[in-house]
């Protein structure tokens, strides 16, 4: 073997990067005792002597009944582990991925509760014997606690139709994410029903503190991750605004100040949920990229005004305290999978991608940036763009015109009849991790134009503004 040939070989980047497979066992052994945890409820209900009590059609049916409530219940608990932000579950899925799976176990949560109630009334019903319509009022008169459970029910239909696209957007996200706080409300007040209506969860019965143990620790997670962290962070932090400079109009870079900040081990790319404690901002939560990489001392991010809350932003005072949530988001060099790096912003997006394209691991020529904007000046940030990739290398090309009406393109007008895509624009594209940000509907033509040249799941991400 010849020298050049060794070097060559030498020097040839892997063809996975490291940081994929250590992602991947971590995500496969939490989807695994995802599963493992709705196999646990019916194992633990038989285990406990749920089959052997069935001797009827009215017993089989009650029997179904439970199975589906204790396995929707569970499912409720996974969502929100989901929401509560656990380390774990960020760098495994990232916030987005997680989200979007917590939204997607709504629908069949709601069904199978709906299910155990349905069920139950009808095995009850075939006892009594009574008209199911005669059968709930029974239940909700007679039983104790039941009148908690039909409040759950309630507030679960109310969470699941408000979590809808096309009605969350009718309302102010205050309001929608109060509504969505009910899923707690709906779950603890279905707990007292659990205990005290049957035998299932009779006192010293393996079900009983099975699921005492699982509320418990979902609780705990909660409570932790939600709660008392960010405001240890908080304290510990002591973060300030330390200047507000202007980008363009409406847009501003806020630089904060603050102490210890290596310890919250933040990201390129990730995003924190902000609290500015002054008049007329400090009641609403903002979330917000990183703008520049991290320091010991010191973060920036880069805000748009667009509704009523962050278009006071601009105006904050030097001084102002900021307590956070945070850092989120698998949008990092750790999601990497391959050499290359194509980094695609659109607006606002830009923010993350600029932090990204400070830190992110590759060789000269083996990174583009693309912006994307109706003209050149709706741009921001690009000559800190320009900059970086002229001292690491990157090719940054900004793509500016309307979009044809119509049509489903992210590009131009221009750039659809002439029949551009991605895969033109970015000649190694399938050599390469795609990390895209920008509004929800462009995000999703981009990604969709990637998975059309034949780009794995694998090697796209992307963060959407959108709630």
């Amino acid at each position: 073997m010849s020298l050049d040939t060794r070097a060559r070989q030498h020097n040839a980047p892997p063809r996975i990067h490291p940081n994929y497979p250590r992602r991947m066992r971590l995500a496969d052994s939490l989807q695994i005792l995802a599963v493992v945890s709705v196999a646990l409820v019916v194992a633990v209900f038989l285990a406990d002597g749920g089959a052997a009590r069935i001797s009827t059609p009215a017993d089989a049916i009650t029997a179904l009944g439970i199975v589906t409530g204790l396995v929707g219940t569970d499912l409720l608990l996974v969502m929100m582990l989901l929401a509560a932000r656990l380390p774990a579950i960020d760098r495994a899925f990232g916030h987005d991925s997680a989200m979007a799976l917590h939204q997607s176990l709504g629908k069949p949560a709601l069904y199978l509760i709906l299910a155990h109630a349905v069920l139950l009334t009808i095995g009850y019903a075939l006892v009594q014997p009574a008209g199911f319509f005669d059968e709930v009022w029974i239940m909700f008169s007679s039983l104790p606690d039941m009148p908690l459970a039909f409040l759950g029910v309630g507030l679960l239909i109310a969470v699941v139709i408000t979590s809808l696209v096309i009605v969350r957007h009718k309302f102010r996200y205050e309001v929608w994410h109060l509504v969505h706080l009910l899923s707690y409300v709906a779950v603890l007040v279905a707990i007292p029903h659990q205990l005290s209506v049957g035998t299932l969860f009779r006192e010293g019965s393996l079900q009983r503190y099975y699921w005492l143990a699982l509320y418990a620790g979902v609780a705990g997670s909660i409570i932790l991750f939600r709660f008392i962290v960010p405001i240890v962070r908080s304290l510990r932090a002591r973060l300030t605004v330390v200047g507000v400079d202007q980008e363009a109009r409406g847009v501003v870079s806020i630089r904060l100040s603050g102490r210890q900040l290596r310890s919250l081990k933040a990201k390129s790319g990730q995003f924190f949920i902000w609290r500015f404690w002054t008049p007329g901002l400090w009641w609403q939560a903002h979330p917000f990229s990183l703008s520049a990489a991290p320091t010991h001392n010191s973060l920036r991010i880069t805000v748009r005004g667009l509704g009523d809350a962050s278009s006071a932003l601009p105006r904050v005072p030097v001084g102002t305290r900021v307590s956070f949530e945070g850092p989120y988001g698998l949008f990092t060099d750790f999601a990497r999978t391959s050499p290359r790096i194509v980094l695609i912003a659109a607006g606002i997006g830009v923010a993350p991608i600029r932090s990204l394209l400070e830190t992110a691991t590759f060789a000269p020529g083996q990174a583009t940036v693309l912006l994307r904007s109706s003209t050149v000046d709706d741009t921001y940030l690009v000559d800190e763009l320009a900059a970086l990739c002229r001292a690491r290398g990157a090719e940054l090309r900004i793509i500016a015109g309307k979009r044809a009406p119509g049509t489903s393109s992210w590009l131009p007008g221009d750039a659809v009849q002439a029949r551009i895509t991605l895969a033109t624009l970015v000649p190694k594209l399938r050599e390469a991790d795609v990390y895209i940000c920008g509004p929800r509907k462009w995000t999703d033509e981009v990604v969709r134009d990637a998975r059309s040249a034949g780009l794995p799941t694998r090697q796209i991400h992307f963060e959407r503004f959108d709630w």
